[in-house]
């Protein structure tokens, strides 16, 4: 990963997606490198031009002495944009990385299109709060810090079932160097929008973690209430749902970003692009066999709908950010079971099985089917899928 020798500090950051894409920064946490992004970064990537930073102190970028401010923080991040050739951008930050978002979008709002704000809030914590732990860092390290970290990072469930995570996360945090994390810490302290969010008219989504205790929904909400227009969206995490709930999180900022690009024409495909972003999609929803069956089984006649169908119900509805690839699929499979299409039925329960929907979950969708499509219905549905689960389960002829 490359360097940026700024004024005063040496960052390092990521920079992916196609450099044609609308520029998107990911800002992240006090305390945490700019892997907190890694489930973020592949979907992302995909339709941004994508930067992704250690703020000073923080990963690999250099610790210069504290105390550092938010407008240090932020002055840091319009350089490192400068450096990588972004005019201007869409910046998604959470905790610390919001705080940010909110000086940019009031001392520098030229630069910014969209705002995603994580996790924040106009002020978090108290000076007595934030000093306790300034002491604590000075004169123990990170270990005791990162002891409390868990039960503010993560809910109690996510600490059970997702202890590798959680782990990786607390390495990074007892990784810092203590100076940069005192920086970061002096900067949060001291940050203080409460009476200046109204002033924001940058276009504006919040985004707030349920249970999360650092910047809770009350938090989150007064950012929406005073930001005009804001949108907001709470999550069921804790305070890294940039972790804890990857999808949620990618859904709500794909989908609010997405209004922006359709209108400007960000994301704009021509045909060819859309084409082949379809076969891609099709391909990893139906399978290789289906789709090379269905390429080597066109014919001057069907080609056209072939042609639409690959561009328009692939490359452009199952190629949405706003629904998750499985969700898709179970919604396909009770419409199907309502228009009583039971070859396409029983293609798409294959295609559900390979995006990772379990058979109890196609089981209840059948279900819920007889209430609303009919008896009759789903009887035929279930006794397809059955079909369909005999063949993959049966031994294949040689």
């Amino acid at each position: 990963m490359p360097f940026a020798n700024l004024p005063n500090v040496t960052i390092h950051y990521a920079l992916t997606g196609d450099p044609s894409h609308p520029a998107l920064i990911l800002s992240n946490s006090l305390g945490a490198d700019f892997s907190m992004w890694d489930a973020q970064a592949p979907i992302f990537e995909k339709r941004f031009r994508l930067l992704r930073y250690d703020m000073r102190g923080h990963g690999k970028s250099s610790s210069p002495a504290p105390p550092y401010s938010v407008a240090q923080l932020t002055d840091d991040l319009l350089a490192l944009a400068d450096t990588v050739g972004f005019g201007q951008f869409n910046l998604c930050g959470l905790s610390v990385g919001g705080m940010i978002g909110m000086h940019l979008a009031l001392h520098s709002r030229q630069r910014l299109k969209k705002l995603v704000l994580c996790n924040t809030a106009a002020k978090i914590g108290t000076d007595e709060m934030w000093n306790a732990r300034i002491d604590t860092v000075r004169s123990q390290g990170m270990s005791p810090v990162a002891k409390l970290t868990p039960a503010r990072w993560f809910t109690p469930s996510f600490q059970s079932s997702h202890a590798e995570s959680v782990a990786a996360s607390l390495r990074v945090l007892e990784a810092l160097n203590r100076e940069g994390y005192i920086g970061g810490c002096c900067a949060v302290r001291d940050f203080d929008m409460r009476s200046e969010v109204s002033r924001i008219t940058v276009p504006t989504l919040v985004v707030s973690g349920i249970h999360d205790p650092a910047a809770t929904p009350a938090d989150g909400r007064y950012l929406a209430e005073h930001i005009p227009g804001a949108r907001y969206v709470e999550l069921n995490t804790s305070h890294l749902s940039s972790i804890e709930d990857p999808a949620g999180l990618n859904s709500a900022v794909l989908v609010f970003l997405n209004e922006w690009l359709c209108l400007s024409g960000g994301i704009a495909m021509d045909e060819r692009k859309r084409y082949e972003e379809g076969l891609k999609t099709r391909r990893a929803v139906l399978g290789d066999p289906h789709v090379d069956r269905s390429i080597k089984n066109r014919s001057k006649f069907n080609e056209p709908f072939q042609d639409l169908l690959t561009r328009y119900a692939w490359g452009e509805i199952w190629s949405r950010p706003g629904l998750p690839r499985k969700t898709r699929s179970l919604l396909t499979l009770s419409m199907l079971v309502a228009l009583n299409r039971h070859e396409a039925f029983r293609m798409h329960v294959k295609a559900a099985l390979s995006l990772g929907v379990t058979r109890e979950e196609i089981q209840e969708v059948l279900l819920q089917s007889a209430i609303y499509c009919g008896v009759p219905a789903a009887n035929s549905a279930f006794r397809d899928a059955e079909e369909v689960f005999a063949a993959i389960d049966s031994p294949k002829k040689k």
